[in-house]
């Protein structure tokens, strides 16, 4: 009897026994319960090995489940291989890569979508605030000065009556905010380290002016608002870890100065770029690309850019649509950087839209090329039917559609009243089309009133035959009231794309 119980001991004991990987837990179907059940508070990685996101974030993930493991903490950070364990990823609705939850007390029917930045500092602030208090109490100045140490920003509360009308609005303000860490102090000692005499917000950072001091009224949205404006540097790298602090924030203009980091004069011009920064703090968000990286072409390729034409600088707004600006001027200095973001502010810039040069025998093929120089000219030809497919070279289900396109376009001959063409959306911007995925297909019918239906039927020749034959019905909304597909994939709104489980970019849809 006794033999039997220490077996199933033994049973026990190896079954709870979760690999690791650098702190990481290891996690598949088999062992996924029993993890949440010895650590309730897991971050789960959802990732593909041949995904580059998935390997950028790889030292990021493993360094912030060490320190969170150094602490003594009990959160935990695990990873799911997706492309092995595909019954746990369906599971949890993993459509793309990284796909990152929080399964918080045990509970693994509804975990929270991670919202942060994906550099460890932001995983562990987002872990605390979520498993935590909004604000921590700090009551020694070597707490204070950890903080501080430890964070690339830190804000702390100083009030004397911790229970005053300013220190709940600081507290409420703290709620709303995940990916920093909020103290709040009355100890003398730590007031007098920092020079802070009376009640009030600080803000300490790595960068700039290493700390701002907060000014006026104190309720939450003047908070938040102060936060906003200061927690940022004055200019920003793009990189795969700043990626969502930069495109997730609230500030949605943002000019991008593209220039290698290996030039000679690359100091001189962020020097430039930093003084022009200075005047629309809070306002428009300043961003430097380093031209030379790989990563970076297709950001790039969105701008109409190539690497021999960095340095240069471009604007765009993040709202509903996305709207790009160029200057007039090639000039990178502050005087010129600081007029071109005037004007924007002031309202008196027309987008910039790209366009290729008409090729010369656009319409020698089944299926007509289109560009930015002819498009309204053709789709709105009052004696034509145009059904266009709007595309990225790039696109895996752009490439897999192609034959079918030319194969619709061949049952369609010169001469006849409907058109199959396409255009390159990455070369060829159309002010009163907006492509927000690949491919986009769109139907211009005849007449005076200029329709636009969007197709969304299947992709097959007898689908197409259908949409068209029955006047653009059969397959078809009016433009903007489609319905998002099941295999469309959330990306970041910069054009970051995030990298689906078909490895192609999106199951339906490859989006920009």
């Amino acid at each position: 009897m006794f033999k039997l119980f220490l077996l199933c001991a033994l049973a026990v004991a190896v079954r709870s026994e979760v690999p690791e990987e650098d702190d990481v837990l290891v996690l598949k179907k088999s062992n996924f319960e029993e993890a949440l059940q010895a650590h309730p508070n897991i971050l789960v990685e959802f990732y593909a090995p041949w995904c580059g996101h998935c390997k950028a974030l790889v030292p990021e993930y493993a360094k912030a489940a060490g320190m969170l493991k150094a602490e003594g903490s009990a959160i935990r950070l695990g990873k799911v291989d997706a492309t092995e364990e595909t019954e746990l990823a369906q599971e949890y609705g993993v459509r793309g890569y990284p796909t990152i939850k929080f399964f918080k007390g045990g509970d693994k029917e509804a975990p929270k979508e991670y919202s942060a930045g994906r550099q460890a500092d932001d995983i562990v602030n987002w872990l605390k605030k979520r498993t935590g208090p909004a604000v921590t109490s700090l009551t020694e100045v070597t707490e204070a000065e950890a903080m501080i140490a430890n964070n690339e920003v830190a804000i702390i509360g100083f009030f004397k009556e911790a229970e005053s009308e300013d220190a709940k609005a600081f507290e409420r303000a703290a709620e709303s905010i995940d990916e920093i860490p909020f103290a709040v102090t009355s100890d003398e000692a730590i007031f007098s380290k920092f020079e802070v005499s009376k009640d009030g917000i600080v803000l300490f950072k790595k960068f700039d002016e290493g700390r701002n001091t907060f000014d006026g009224e104190m309720t939450k949205e003047n908070i938040l608002a102060f936060i906003k404006t200061n927690q940022l540097p004055l200019v920003i790298e793009f990189t795969e870890q700043t990626a969502p602090k930069i495109f997730g924030g609230e500030i949605k203009s943002h000019i991008l100065m593209f220039v290698p980091k290996t030039a000679a004069d690359f100091e001189d011009k962020m020097t430039e770029f930093k003084k022009a920064a200075e005047g629309f703090k809070g306002k428009i968000l300043f961003i430097f690309i380093d031209s030379e990286v790989e990563d970076n072409q297709r950001i790039l390729e969105f701008f109409g850019l190539k690497k021999e034409e960095c340095p240069a600088i471009r604007l765009i707004t993040l709202e509903d649509e996305m709207t790009k600006f160029k200057p007039d001027s090639e000039l990178i200095n502050a005087e010129s950087i600081t007029a071109f973001c005037t004007r924007f502010t002031e309202g008196k810039l027309r987008p910039h839209l790209m366009s290729q040069d008409i090729p010369e025998d656009w319409n020698k093929t089944p299926v007509s090329v289109l560009v930015g120089k002819n498009f309204e000219e053709v789709v709105f030809d009052p004696t034509k039917n145009v059904f266009v497919e709007f595309y990225a070279p790039w696109c895996g289900h752009c490439k897999q559609l192609a034959p079918i396109w030319d194969q619709l376009g061949e049952k369609y001959p010169e001469g006849s009243d409907t058109i199959i063409a396409k255009m390159d959306s990455t070369a060829n911007e159309i002010e009163s089309v907006k492509v927000h995925s690949f491919p986009t297909l769109k139907y211009f019918p005849a007449g005076d009133e200029r329709k636009v239906i969007d197709y969304n039927g299947e992709r097959t020749m007898e689908g197409f035959t259908k949409f068209l034959e029955s006047g653009g019905k059969d397959g078809g909304a009016p433009a903007g009231e489609e319905e998002e597909e099941e295999g469309d994939l959330d990306l970041d709104e910069e054009g970051e794309q995030e990298e689906d489980s078909d490895g192609e970019g999106g199951h339906d849809h490859d989006e920009f």
